[in-house]
């Protein structure tokens, strides 16, 4: 067997996870399939406290992808990475086409409005990324995807009380290479993607760079048939005639990478990395799921990813980012690093909330947020003892307007329009100082303490308008539209909190192949302002709300009892306290105000259960099982008939948190003359899913997504080819939707739909 078929084999073996994932692989810097003769399974490392090591080792719930694994299994951008990670929920965000919505373990956030904070931290390259939109990001130049599962708050900081996940890319080997590939699918998709670095200095100065150019045609269609019955006086708007027979759920991006490294010596090393995504397609449209109340016989569409809409269909998300990463060993044990980043994002966007061709619910944003980050880190690794000490500085603006078009109420109502805009900006100021030392107290029993102090400043402008006219975001700022009625109805207000996020663990190596350990973890997410604050509706609009703490136990066993097979388990119980939730708050009997309030309470524990058993030489199996039990213990909010205060808690349930998630894969690699050929299967369960936390028509039945796979890799060493069936049975899904009645004279329930059974073939030259 030559090498390069042991390479094969070896990516057969390791082709799902360590528990702690259910596909998790390790990869290396300059090859990231080392040759292996044998069955069995092999290290994995992971870098979840900031230093790398070995996930067994690890005492945290970890997820770990790697590249190979990412292209065996036909993995396209992070929200694919839910169907291996158990307990996990990435989604991308109602009514757009790059945001993203993240859970882990029962936390994350629903609404992705600037000034809104997220309960799982995303980061690039240890870069935290703050917003949520361009999320949704490409596979592009990546060494491997790791989700972090329960509180970070110790070595992450706030905003990570579900947890984290990590897109790190590849470094540089030093060798000259170039490798060029194309995907071609149903539905028109063509993938053109290019990566290459090249050696300028030998040993010293590389340059790299990767870039992506994705297309496809969408799923569905804006069928807008404006020849319709309406309620008198009101009519089809021109856009929606424009935008008739345009795709909907299509994709239009392209995305790039660039980077310089630099080995000063042997101990110092610097990369300056840049990248850039611009996403062009277009503006999504989600499928009704009641008939109008403004349009004669308009029914939902048989066609999930059908839809109308009166606006134009133009979206555009872009979002650019500069790191610069020094890494110095001091000495042979000590060594400092330090990340400096500046991020940016702006957004467009059209959607409409009730998708029919009338400007009954519409609503045009735009986004624009910059942040600043600085983190120095300090790193011992000795005999007895590994610690993590750093300080840590973040400064970011958040700010956008968005326009809430009723123009059909205002025309019922003798005007020529009605539009309620709301804007402003929340400029946040980070400091925070962090420690965590791991120790040997004994010979099998060793010792986690750490610990982190943030402070957290918050200055807040918001606004909020109305227009008897149809204004769009900068409309008024332009001089372009009469002033709004209420041109005095805006406030700021400035805050600041600190806290203290400890997390303290016990582990026993019970033998060689076995480990226990228990741990305690805090993480708190930050407060904020109401950013749809009416302060001349409400006049305690102006109040901000508090930061959410949750507080985590969690006793969990790593294992390997034969070479062939390893079982890891864990339970976790939390203490989700303080959460931010929208209220409906009660000025007097009939007059009632959304307000941002620390109204919630909830009990979360769980069960999760993984495994992966290398069968033989060829063939792997893994399979992966988590259990969540996520109650609410308190929900206060107004009584929509007395106005009173009461804790409907028994009545809702954690959004975006099936209680049952299972994911079972298969690999298999055939050897032959002509080159070898890696078979990969899987199947995705996830239970009942509440998109939000009243029950609604939007809600989710229990489904299994099936996927499957065969990657052929050529004996010369530079061709592969891949073919990739992913939801192979067409399971429509709705992973998030809209749910109001009656605003703007029209219901507007509405669902938005994963993407329905692909076919992709992919081939790949590498020089």
């Amino acid at each position: 067997m030559n090498n390069y078929n042991r390479r094969i084999n070896h990516i057969a073996l390791a082709i799902a996870t360590a528990l702690t994932s259910n596909i998790a692989f390790a990869e290396d810097a300059v090859d990231s399939t080392p040759a292996v003769e044998s069955k069995g399974l092999e290290r994995i490392e992971v870098t979840a406290r900031r230093t790398v090591e070995n996930l067994q080792t690890v005492p945290l719930s970890v997820t770990s992808i790697g590249a190979d694994d990412i292209a065996q299994n036909g993995i396209t951008d992070v929200t694919n990475i839910q169907q291996y990670a158990v307990n996990t929920t990435l989604q991308v965000s109602r009514g757009s086409n790059s945001t993203l919505t993240a859970y882990i373990r029962g936390i994350g956030q629903q609404d992705p409005l600037w000034g809104y904070e997220p309960g799982v931290g995303v980061y690039v390259d240890d870069v935290y990324i703050a917003r949520p939109q361009g999320g949704v990001m490409e596979i592009l130049d990546v060494e491997r995807i790791e989700v972090l599962r329960g509180p970070q708050g110790t070595l992450y900081g706030k905003n990570t009380i579900g947890g984290a996940m990590k897109y790190i890319t590849k470094k540089m080997s030093g060798d000259n290479t170039f490798d060029v590939s194309g995907t071609f699918g149903n539905y028109g998709l063509q993938t053109y993607k290019a990566a290459g670095q090249l050696s300028l200095l030998d040993d010293k100065l590389y340059i790299g760079g990767a870039i992506a150019d994705v297309s496809r045609d969408g799923f569905g269609t804006f069928i807008n048939d404006t020849d319709i019955i309406t309620l008198p006086g009101i009519s089809p708007t021109p856009e929606a005639e424009e935008s008739a027979g345009a795709d909907n759920y299509n994709k239009d991006l392209v995305a790039g990478r660039f980077t310089i490294e630099y080995h000063a010596t042997d101990d110092l090393f610097f990369r300056l990395a840049y990248d850039k995504t611009v996403d062009d397609s277009n503006a999504k449209g989600g499928r009704r799921l009641v008939d109008s109340k403004l349009i004669v016989g308009l029914k939902p569409y048989d066609d999930v990813y059908d839809s109308d809409t009166s606006l134009p269909t133009y979206n555009k998300v872009e979002t650019s980012g500069i790191s610069l990463t020094m890494d110095w060993n001091l000495n042979d044990k000590l060594s400092f690093k330090s990340v400096t980043a500046s991020r940016e994002g702006e957004s467009y966007g059209n959607i409409d909330f009730d998708n029919t061709v009338l400007k009954s619910f519409d609503v045009v944003g735009v986004y624009d947020d910059t942040q600043f980050t600085q983190e120095f880190q300090l790193t011992y690794v000795g005999e007895a003892m590994t610690a993590v000490g750093g300080l840590y500085y973040f400064t970011g603006d958040a700010c956008g307007v968005f326009d809430v078009q009723l123009e059909v109420l205002g025309n019922l109502l003798g005007a020529p329009g009605l539009t309620a805009e709301s804007g402003g900006c929340t400029d946040t100021e980070s400091y925070s100082a962090y420690g965590q030392a791991s120790f040997d107290l004994a010979d099998k029993w060793s010792m986690t303490l750490g610990g982190r102090y943030t402070e957290d400043t918050k200055d807040a402008e918001v606004y909020k308008y109305t227009f008897y006219q149809t204004v769009y975001p900068g409309d008024y700022e332009n001089g372009d539209v009469f002033p709004p009625i209420n041109p005095d109805n805006k406030f700021s207000g400035e805050e600041t909190w600190s806290h203290f996020s400890p997390r303290v663990g016990v582990e026993y190596q019970v033998s060689e192949d076995m480990m226990l350990y228990a741990s305690y973890a805090n993480g708190f997410k930050s407060g904020g302002y109401n950013m749809r604050g009416d302060l001349g509706a409400d006049p305690e609009a102006s109040t901000p709300f508090d930061p959410e703490i949750v507080d985590t136990v969690e006793i969990g066993f790593k294992s390997e009892p034969t070479d062939d097979l390893r079982i890891n388990a864990t339970y976790f119980y939390s203490d989700y306290q303080d959460m931010q939730v929208t209220v409906q708050h009660a000025l007097s009997e009939d007059n009632f105000v959304a307000r941002v309030l620390n109204a919630g309470q909830a009990k979360i524990q769980g069960v999760e259960l993984e495994s992966i058993y290398a069968a033989t030489d060829n063939l792997t199996i893994n399979m992966s099982l988590g259990y969540i039990d996520a109650k609410f213990v308190e929900f206060l909010t107004a009584d929509p008939e007395t106005g009173e205060i009461v804790d409907v808690a028994d009545q809702l349930d954690i959004a975006n948190t099936p209680e049952l998630t299972a994911n079972f894969g298969a690999n298999y690699t055939i050897v032959a003359d002509i080159g070898d050929f890696v078979f990969t299967a899987n199947a995705s369960y996830r239970s009942d899913t509440q998109i939000f936390e009243t029950p609604s028509l939007i809600d989710e039945d229990a489904y299994t997504i099936v996927n499957v796979g065969v990657t052929y890799y050529h004996a010369d060493g530079n061709w592969s080819a891949s073919l990739q069936g992913r939801n192979i049975f067409n399971e429509q899904v709705r992973i998030a939707g809209y749910n109001f009645t009656g605003l703007g004279g029209e219901d507007s329930i509405i669902g938005y739909y994963n993407d329905p059974a692909t076919v992709a073939f992919t081939v790949k030259y590498e020089l």
